[in-house]
């Protein structure tokens, strides 16, 4: 939910610095001042550690051409998170800083917003459903900054991603194993901009390079694009149309149910919650067990996750669970997924093998889901890892 770059760029300045000379300088004639790309990322690094987000407004466009199958999805559930594998969607976004945040992801007959109000309470409210869930926010609990912004506002935006949060996960990987360069002259949205290009060298990760604008002004993360390989245009974008720095009004932070709607109470990380929910929201006890399950295969751009995993948990009854309350339909979708799976056999045994433009994914018949932004050869030598 933070607006500037996360404090784990300043992990990145250290390795843009020992890089040598594939960072280059901004060329040409530039519209802002001259910034090597170490330059750049501790300004970056120096303004997410020591200044707050700034107001601001704005329209997010994200669109995703990955190559994968058509999913089925229920008619105008554009809310779902599996809708956003594909397409084009639009986020709207308003920041007042003081705990105020709005989040409103438009469906073709709805709309989904979260809404922190500043004041130890959250919203969630589904149009679709005709619900709004309360949240209470305990004071100090996961909270960013000295004011308190929930960053576990549980949502039904999972993969409704912002080009910061994009941006944090792509700072992440930028190590000795990246270039970095720098281009001046970039316009998004209205605004000047920095664009970092980090291109992986490593031969085995998907991707091709990635596309990192900045605001000239106040660093704020303006668009991403993500490259695959043998591409030129981008298979994953996110970015800002439309920003405005800016304060916005007071009642864009304001909720009030409509007459008719099903109102819940809640308590983020309440340890009372309903048995088919518990742990559930992110940064919830289920969601830290979860992950303690996730191993991990080589590093940055060619890092593989694996978890156990069966088929059967997506091919059960929808009913109840989250994915249906979200208007997904995961037995469906993974059905439509496994059509398109090659079987492969080698070291690690047998399995079903999917794959994109930017991210390969191995179900082992033993039981285990691998998943990376790498080639199907690299991803099936990590399978066989001990």
């Amino acid at each position: 939910m933070r607006w500037g770059v996360p404090v784990v760029a300043v992990a990145v300045v250290g390795a843009a610095v020992g890089a040598g000379p594939v960072i280059a300088a901004v060329q040409g004639d530039p519209s802002l001042p001259d910034r090597t790309a170490a330059q750049l990322l501790a300004e970056v690094a120096d303004t997410a550690r020591h200044k707050a987000p700034p107001a601001m407004s704005g329209t997010v466009v994200e669109t995703a051409s990955l190559g994968l199958p058509a999913l089925p999805l229920p008619g105008g559930s554009s809310g779902s998170p599996m809708s956003l594998l594909s397409g084009s969607h639009t986020l709207k976004v308003w920041y007042g800083g003081d705990g105020r945040l709005r989040l409103a992801l438009p469906g073709r007959m709805s709309e989904t917003d979260v809404i922190s109000t500043g004041a130890g309470e959250a919203w969630l409210w589904q149009s679709e459903l005709n619900t709004a869930t309360r949240y209470k926010v305990p004071q100090g609990a996961g909270t960013s900054g000295d004011k308190a912004v929930p960053t576990t506002l549980p949502t039904a935006l999972p993969t409704a991603t912002t080009p910061a949060d994009m941006a944090a996960q792509v700072l992440k990987m930028a190590d000795a194993s990246t270039a970095i360069t720098v281009e001046n002259g970039q316009h998004v949205a209205g605004r000047a901009a920095y664009q970092l290009v980090l291109t992986p060298k490593d031969t085995s990760s998907l991707v091709k390079q990635v596309k990192l604008a900045l605001d000239g002004d106040n660093h704020i993360p303006l668009r991403v694009q993500v490259y695959a390989k043998g591409a030129s245009e981008p298979a994953f974008e996110v970015g800002f149309t439309q920003v405005s720095f800016s304060a916005p009004a007071p009642e864009n932070f304001a909720f009030t149910p409509p007459a008719g709607a099903k109102v819940e109470e809640k308590t983020l990380g309440a340890e009372d919650a309903p048995s088919g929910d518990k742990g559930t929201e992110a940064g919830g006890p289920g969601f830290e067990k979860d992950a303690k399950k996730i191993r991990t295969i080589g590093q940055g751009w060619t890092t593989v996750a694996e978890v156990p995993f069966s088929l059967a948990d997506l091919r059960g009854p929808a009913t109840g669970n989250r994915g249906a309350r979200q208007g997904g339909d995961p037995a469906g979708a993974v059905d439509s997924l496994l059509k398109s799976a090659k079987r492969v056999s080698g070291p690690f045994g047998s399995g079903r093998l999917i794959q994109s433009k930017l991210v390969s994914a191995l179900i082992t018949d033993d039981g285990r889901l691998l998943v990376g932004a790498v080639t199907p050869e690299a991803l099936t030598e990590a399978a066989g890892r001990e």
